[in-house]
């Protein structure tokens, strides 16, 4: 009875590991953190680097946070599955690890088994947990096989790009012309107030003050239109001061540029400014933006 029971279990769970095999092949690489968090301090009892030398030893990608990433993962983070390993509850004196692989929406693609020990000594025990758990990951035949919905985010971040060094070079003008105003603006705010002499009548001078506040107030910096880059995965979040999620920037290949989510826009470095130009379908529109990095 006990034997069918065992039997069944495994029958059901054959499945899931089939799904979980399939997603995981899905991703091309494994990106291990230089510290978990149930540990204080980088790489502590060299945990971190066990964790990366046993996925490389058994067929995997791996690279820890710190390494030169290939270029097509510096371009797309989302190629790649980012290793955590957590305690798990439960077993007195005993220490108990699961390595979880994470995509770049924070949705786990893989759970291993969970790792024990009795050893008592940490530097030990950590390492024979996680190799027990790392047993699950020994089993799966890991081919990688592009999924385009993955893969095909550094084919829009390239395409983007390209198009981008048209969209520069058209806006050059605009730029220019936007700089000249600023650069006046500067000006407009830094001048005090003039004290001009106005002759009345012969050998009598009266001194009037031209008010130039409205002038001040119109070229004035306005904090709220300050906007603070947050590093999210594969680029940065932009949030006023509320805080509230103003847009998300993606990574090109390009330095200095960036993809807006969800618009037909770029974010741009140009002289200095960071500019904004985005296709409405009938006009190409630039905005300048205050971005504190």
């Amino acid at each position: 009875m006990k034997r069918t029971i065992i039997l069944l279990i495994a029958i059901l769970l054959l499945p899931n590991f089939g799904n979980a095999q399939d997603h995981l092949n899905d991703y091309k690489y494994i990106i291990v953190p230089d510290q978990f968090d149930f540990l204080k301090g980088k790489d502590k009892y060299q945990v971190n680097s066990l964790t990366t030398f046993l996925f490389n030893k058994h067929g995997y990608s791996a690279f820890m946070e710190g390494e030169e990433f290939p270029q097509e993962l510096k371009n797309n983070r989302c190629l790649g599955l980012t290793s955590e390993v957590v305690e798990a509850k439960g077993g007195f004196l005993i220490t108990r690890l699961q390595i979880n692989l994470i995509n770049c929406d924070g949705k786990v693609i893989m759970s291993s088994r969970i790792g024990e020990t009795k050893e008592k000594r940490y530097e030990k025990a950590y390492g024979l947990a996680i190799r027990d758990a790392f047993v699950s990951f020994q089993e799966v035949n890991h081919v990688y096989k592009p999924n385009p919905e993955i893969a095909g985010i550094t084919t829009s971040n390239s395409a983007k790009t390209e198009a981008s060094e048209e969209e520069i070079t058209k806006l050059k003008k605009e730029l220019e012309t936007l700089k000249a105003e600023k650069e006046k603006a500067n000006v407009v705010v830094g001048v005090p107030a003039a004290t001009t002499a106005v002759v009345v009548s012969e050998g009598e001078i009266v001194a009037s003050t031209t008010n130039q506040e409205s002038e001040t107030q119109k070229y004035s910096d306005k904090n709220e239109d300050l906007l603070f880059a947050q590093p999210i995965d594969n680029g940065f979040q932009l949030v006023d001061m509320e805080p509230k999620k103003v847009m998300v920037l993606y990574y090109t290949d390009k330095k200095d540029v960036f993809i807006v989510k969800g618009k037909d826009a770029i974010v741009f470095k140009k002289d200095g400014l960071w500019v904004m130009s985005e296709n409405n379908g009938s006009e190409l529109k630039a905005t300048v933006l205050n971005i504190k990095f």
